[in-house]
């Protein structure tokens, strides 16, 4: 998938500007895809000047003056053929710690846990903003209610998408330091 097709998504909610993309990604994005601001800003530009946005300068004071930025019936129309696209295999995990963790018994396995339990921190915190984000996309109301009054329901089925992600990496993670531990303990004996 390219760049462009998660800010043709993140525009759908309206126009922004690429700061205010930036922290979209964060905070309803990084579930599925991530970016850096500076990507966001190149693609941004090449969008403008396909025709797939429309940028606009608004004046502060006080602060420089923004550009924000808003789909234009061209992209309304390309992100309708890229939703009716096959997409092609499902994305494989590639994660440089579960090599490490593959040859842990090989290798040192207290630094595969203590990566381990780095990585179980870093899931929590994120699975603690989603949860975050989920009570405010739903303002008090159940999921029934949500989706049948919600004007778009895409960002919270990618939202919980996200939170199953980070709920199963925070439960192998803590399989994973057990067992490790478990075994750096009968080899010390």
């Amino acid at each position: 998938m390219a760049l462009r097709n998660a800010v043709m998504a993140a525009l759908l909610d309206g126009e922004a500007s690429g700061y205010d993309l930036a922290k979209g990604f964060d905070a309803s994005l990084a579930n599925f895809w991530t970016a850096t601001p500076q990507q966001l800003y190149r693609e941004l530009d090449r969008m403008e000047r396909e025709g797939l946005v429309t940028a606009r300068v608004v004046r502060q004071e006080r602060r420089p003056d923004k550009r924000v930025f808003s789909l234009t019936e061209s992209g309304h129309a390309a992100l309708r053929v890229y939703t009716a696209e096959p997409d092609g295999r499902p994305t494989a995990i590639r994660d440089g710690l579960l090599v490490k963790v593959q040859c842990a018994d090989m290798g040192d396995i207290t630094a595969v846990h203590a990566q381990i339990a780095e990585r179980v921190e870093w899931a929590q915190a994120k699975l603690a903003r989603y949860e975050r984000l989920r009570e405010r996309l739903l303002q008090g109301r159940g999921e029934d209610e949500f989706f049948s009054q919600a004007h778009r329901v895409g960002p919270y089925l990618t939202l919980l998408r996200g939170i199953a992600f980070e709920e199963e990496n925070i439960r192998w993670g803590k399989t994973a330091q057990r067992v490790l531990e478990a075994r750096a303990k009968a080899s010390a004996i």
